[in-house]
């Protein structure tokens, strides 16, 4: 069974404010595919959100860019502790501005049979947290 590892982040300058996405994707056969961007103005929690909806659209279609017919490993890693929590059903989705992306992930996640998601503290998710930070510093400071 193959793996993919991946890494999300998502932040805003102000809550809300200017907000930005990242995230990295690596396949066992050391492909990696990382991506930042900005997003609008988001909440950071939207912005968590937008980050590991973006990956796993992104991870669905490579998935099938590379024919890949076989059951996948997903481990998603992330610093945000309420959006883990939301995803693993400890903690209940209350805000309306959340409600639809976790809809939206729960419905892409079940096209994966094997995935889970990990909280990590903000330090070991350095790479994901630097495409978040490069692409709000390229929008606001050209």
């Amino acid at each position: 069974m193959k793996r993919v590892t991946i890494f999300c982040d998502g932040g805003s300058r102000g809550n809300p404010g200017p907000a930005g996405i990242g995230y990295t994707m690596t396949f066992d056969d050391g492909t990696k595919i990382a991506e930042g961007k900005t997003i609008g103005a988001a909440t950071n929690n939207v912005a968590e959100y937008q980050a590991l909806l973006t990956a796993l659209l992104r991870l669905k279609k490579e998935m099938q860019r590379r024919q890949v017919l076989e059951d996948i490993i997903i481990v998603v890693y992330l610093d945000s502790e309420l959006v883990v929590r939301q995803l693993q059903g400890t903690y209940r989705v209350k805000s309306g501005l959340l409600r639809p992306l976790f809809s939206k992930i729960l419905m892409i996640a079940r096209s994966f049979p094997h995935i889970s998601y990990v909280h990590i503290p903000r330090l070991k998710n350095k790479e994901a947290d630097a495409l978040v930070n490069r692409a709000l510093d390229a929008e606001l400071f050209p």
